[in-house]
């Protein structure tokens, strides 16, 4: 049996079985007092019409129940993983947060932070939770170590994570174009005279990231004649001796790296930042001292995500997508006094605020 036109609907089932749309509602979603066989009679009518049931809109009209026309607003997750040897995530996490809240705000919809562990919320029990306050869409923040969150009923559900890949399962994903931004970064350096860069990364950073960093550094080298070959130093972990032995060998005229302690490691080696030696911050959200660097737009990934979820929902894509697609956002250049100006050049200027979304 199929709906008489078009996507199959509540009313459309409702009309071609000679039931009542309350009636077709409720067996649909295992509520009210309907009998056992119309049950079934609906669910078999339901599966031969492809019917697919919308969680945001059925979300939508129960909250509008309860509230009596009040403005409604949704609710998405935002869901993040306790890891003991990495805890606890820091400011770059509450940024993408932050971004994703206000976005969520803008469209209609609450977002929920929950921390899953071992004991006091597990994967299992999110998923009963999720589940009982008809939460649909999650964002799933960024893990150090390969996340696997098949513990959820992903039939249940539209999700993005927000960061490099993920395999269990293979979801949507959005994160900083990290190659694109070494990229750019190389560029800008080169236009204002430094032609010995060198590059400082933790292996585990670079790990996660799949070497995006250090393949487009060295890609850069070996395709611009003028830029003189320095060897990137890939650490376990930060280590001021290892380091220093590296700059003093290596001598590079710009330094790029992650955290900003690093310029006083190169000032005990002799360098005076700016005027001999510049230093640029891969992610300026790390920086204890004024420096310039590139700001990985953390706000701006949450507001992605939940652009992508919410999408999904009203598309009523829930599950693991046939096709993950991954959406990349380029870092920011920010000015500091690390960096020599480019010739020319006035006084630094502010950022300029985001413009208002609609």
């Amino acid at each position: 049996m199929k709906p008489d036109h078009g996507y199959p609907t509540v009313r459309t089932l409702a009309r071609s079985l000679g039931l009542s749309h309350t009636t077709v509602s409720d067996a649909l979603r295992g509520a009210g007092r309907v009998d056992p066989a119309t049950v079934r009679r609906v669910l078999r009518a339901a599966r031969d019409a492809g019917y697919r049931r919308n969680p945001l809109a059925a979300a939508v009209m129960s909250e509008l129940r309860r509230s009596r026309g009040r403005t409604f607003r949704g609710v998405l997750a935002a869901v993040d993983v306790f890891e003991p040897d990495r805890a606890p995530h820091g400011v770059f996490h509450g940024e993408l947060v932050q971004g994703a809240r206000a976005r969520a705000v803008e469209l209609g919809f609450k977002l929920e932070e929950f921390v899953v562990d071992r004991q006091s919320l597990t994967v299992s029990r999110l998923d009963s939770i999720l589940q009982s306050r008809g939460i649909h869409g999650v964002v799933l923040l960024p893990s150090w170590y390969a996340p696997d969150w098949t513990g959820l009923d992903w039939s249940r559900y539209a999700g993005v994570y927000t960061d490099y890949i993920i395999e269990r399962p293979a979801l949507h994903c959005v994160c900083c174009n990290h190659y694109r931004s070494m990229m750019a970064l190389l560029v800008l350096l080169a236009a204002r005279g430094y032609r010995r860069p060198g590059l400082c990364v933790e292996q585990g950073r670079d790990e996660r990231t799949q070497h995006r960093f250090s393949s487009a550094f060295r890609t850069f080298q070996e395709t611009r004649t003028e830029i003189e070959t320095v060897p990137v130093l890939v650490a376990p972990t930060r280590q001021r001796k290892e380091f220093e032995g590296w700059f003093r060998r290596w001598q590079p005229d710009v330094v790029l790296g992650h955290f900003s302690e690093i310029i006083g490691w190169m000032e005990g080696c002799g360098a005076e930042v700016p005027r001999t030696h510049g230093f640029a911050s891969l992610n300026l959200l790390y920086k204890t001292q004024p420096c310039a660097g590139l700001d990985q737009q953390p706000r701006e990934l949450g507001v992605r995500a939940v652009e992508m979820v919410i999408a999904q929902l009203q598309r009523n894509e829930l599950g693991v997508p046939d096709c993950p697609i991954t959406t990349t956002i380029p870092a920011r250049w920010l000015e500091g006094p690390t960096v020599r100006r480019a010739p020319g050049a006035g006084p630094a200027s502010q950022p300029r605020p985001a413009a208002a979304r609609p």
